[in-house]
């Protein structure tokens, strides 16, 4: 059976708000980063980072990020 044919860079730079978002709720889902890296937003954010790394950031700082946005604050 023929692989299918894979999205390109553009269609993957198009979906990135909607890979961000997905990663980011599975963060606040309180997922844990091995479960979080078998799904399709990792892989297509990891795809988008490794082809053009000045342009997108790693999906490991993203959700790095996500989950420092997460903490509360200390407010002092």
């Amino acid at each position: 059976m023929p692989k299918k044919s894979s999205l390109s860079i553009g269609d993957l730079e198009a979906g990135f708000p909607n890979y961000c978002r997905a990663l980011r709720t599975l963060v606040a889902q309180g997922n844990d980063q091995e479960t979080i890296r078998k799904t399709l937003c990792w892989d297509y954010l990891d795809r988008l980072h490794n082809s053009l790394p000045r342009d997108y950031r790693s999906p490991v700082e993203l959700m790095a990020r996500y989950r420092s946005s997460l903490q509360p604050s200390r407010a002092e």
